[in-house]
C-alpha cells in the first residue's frame, strides 16, 4: 500500500511540474541576474516585447491574503475591478483566490492558477513572496508578481516581479492632516499635561511588524506631522500581525492611556479607529488616522483621514503589459504623480484649513519640490544623516547606499520600502 501511495504521489508531482513547463530557471536568490531596472514601471523598462494577445484568451490569477472584509485586500479587489474596466477585460478573464494563508497554500494556489491557464499571477502579501518565487522558478513561461515584495531584483528570474506603491507619500500627507489637528488642539487649549512629554505633544502609532515597510511608513507620517507642528514625540506599539482587530484595538487603547492624542496605524483592520472613537465618546481627546480604507463608518468623529493605495494603477499597468505583449517591470513603484496613492475623505473633525494645506502638499509631491525623506528634515542621534544603507539582499544588514543629494531615495533602487533608520523623536515600545 505504501508503495502504491508513493507511486501515485510521484505521478501527481510529475503532472504538476509538466503543467509548469521547463524548470531549469536560475535558482532563487542566486544573484546571477543583471542589475535591476529603476523602480518606475515605465515603458522604457520593458524589454523582450512579445506579440499582443487576444483578450478572449487571457487568464489572469490573483492571490489575496484576505477578502473584502479586510481593508488591505479590499483595496486590491477595487484595483482589480478598476483594471478590468480600464483594459476592457471581463471578470471571466480574472480568477481570484481569497484568504490564502502566507504559507505553502500560496504555492498551491499559484500552481492551480497556472493549471487553469493563467499566464500572469499576482499575489498581494509580503509573506506570499517566497512561494511565488518558487512557482516562478518552476513555471518559466508564466509571469509572477509578488506585491510589496523585495527579492525580485536579486532572484535572477526573468518572470518574477515585485510591485509597490509610494505609500510613504500618502502617509506623509496623512501626517500633515494630523499636524493640523494638533496645532488646533494646542491653540484651543484642549490638551492636558498628560498629553505632553518634555514639552512635546504625544502621538501614537499602531504598527504590524518592525519591517522596513512599517518603519518607512511611520517615519513618513511623523515627518508629515512635524512639517506642521514640530514639537511632537511618537510612540510605536507593534501587534506582530497584519490583521488583528483585538490586538490593534488594545495597542491603541494603551497608547491613548499613555497620553497620545493622535493614533496612526499600519495595520489592516478597523480595530484602532474603533477604539479611538470609543475613547472619544467616553470624553477623551483623541483622533485617528487610518490605513487602506475610509474609517468614518467606524469612527465618524474620531477619524481624520486614512492613507490609501489605489492598486488600480498597478493592475491596469500589469494587465495592459500582458495584453500588449510587453514585459512587466522587475520593480514597479508609483505615487501621487500617477494616482497610485492618496488619502481618503477628510473627516468632520479635521482642523480648519486642512483641505487647502493638503492640496498644497500633494501638489509639491507631484512636482517633486517636496521630498519626504529629505535628510535635512530629521536627525539620527542628533545629527542629520549623510548615509543610510538599504538591505538589498535580505540578510538584515544594510549594504547599498540610499542617500543621494541629501535625500533618502525611497523605493527607487527597488519598489519595496528600504528605510529602516530610527530617527530621533520616535520610540518603539515593543520591537523584537
Amino acid at each position: 500500500m505504501k508503495k502504491l501511495l508513493a507511486f501515485a504521489l510521484a505521478l501527481v508531482m510529475c503532472l504538476a511540474l509538466a503543467a509548469c513547463g521547463d524548470s531549469s530557471a536560475p535558482a532563487a536568490n542566486s544573484g546571477s541576474g543583471s542589475a535591476a531596472p529603476a523602480a518606475s514601471g515605465s515603458a522604457a523598462d520593458a524589454k523582450g516585447d512579445k506579440t499582443a494577445v487576444n483578450k478572449d484568451d487571457v487568464k489572469i490569477g490573483c492571490i489575496l491574503v484576505g477578502d473584502e472584509n479586510e481593508g488591505y485586500s479590499y483595496a486590491h479587489i477595487k484595483g482589480i475591478d478598476e483594471a478590468i474596466e480600464a483594459t476592457g477585460l471581463s471578470k471571466d478573464n480574472v480568477i481570484i483566490k481569497y484568504s490564502v494563508p502566507e504559507n505553502s497554500a500560496c504555492y498551491d494556489a499559484a500552481i492551480d492558477l497556472v493549471e487553469q491557464g493563467c499566464s500572469l499571477v499576482i499575489s498581494n502579501s509580503y509573506s506570499h513572496q517566497s512561494y511565488m518565487q518558487q512557482a516562478a522558478q518552476e513555471c518559466p513561461d508564466v509571469t509572477f508578481v509578488a506585491c510589496t515584495g523585495d527579492t525580485a531584483n536579486q532572484a535572477g528570474l526573468s518572470n518574477f516581479k515585485n510591485a509597490f506603491t509610494a505609500i510613504y507619500q500618502a502617509r506623509y500627507v496623512s501626517g500633515v492632516v494630523a499636524g493640523m489637528k494638533i496645532a488646533e488642539l494646542v491653540n484651543d487649549g484642549k490638551l492636558t499635561d498628560a498629553n505632553y512629554q518634555d514639552g512635546k505633544v504625544k502621538i501614537g502609532y499602531v504598527g504590524a511588524y518592525p519591517y522596513a515597510e512599517v518603519v518607512s511608513g511611520y517615519t513618513a507620517f511623523f515627518l508629515g506631522v512635524q512639517s506642521v507642528y514640530p514639537d511632537v514625540t511618537m510612540e510605536v506599539q507593534y501587534t506582530n500581525s497584519w490583521f488583528d482587530i483585538t490586538a490593534e484595538s488594545t495597542a491603541a487603547e494603551s497608547l491613548m492611556a499613555d497620553g497620545c492624542v493622535i493614533i496612526g496605524q499600519h495595520a489592516d483592520s478597523t480595530g484602532a479607529p474603533a477604539a479611538v472613537q470609543a475613547a472619544q465618546d467616553a470624553g477623551k481627546t483623541a483622533f485617528s488616522v487610518g490605513y487602506n480604507i475610509d474609517m468614518l463608518s467606524v469612527a465618524p468623529t474620531a477619524a481624520l483621514t486614512s492613507a490609501t493605495n489605489d492598486w488600480g494603477a498597478y493592475y491596469t499597468y500589469a494587465f495592459n503589459c500582458l495584453l500588449n505583449g510587453e514585459e512587466i517591470a522587475t520593480d514597479w513603484c508609483k505615487g501621487y504623480e500617477d494616482g497610485a496613492v492618496g488619502i481618503t475623505e477628510l473627516g468632520e473633525s479635521c482642523a480648519e484649513g486642512t483641505a487647502d494645506k493638503v492640496a498644497e502638499v500633494e501638489a509639491a509631491l507631484k512636482d517633486g519640490s517636496l521630498q519626504v525623506f529629505d535628510c535635512s528634515k530629521f536627525t539620527i542621534n542628533g545629527e542629520h544623516p549623510t548615509s543610510i544603507l538599504i538591505d538589498m539582499d535580505n540578510d538584515f544588514e544594510g549594504d547599498t547606499e540610499g542617500v543621494k543629494d541629501g535625500v533618502f531615495q525611497e523605493s527607487t533602487l527597488r519598489s519595496a520600502p528600504g528605510f529602516t533608520a530610527r530617527i530621533d523623536g520616535i520610540t518603539e515600545l515593543n520591537a523584537n
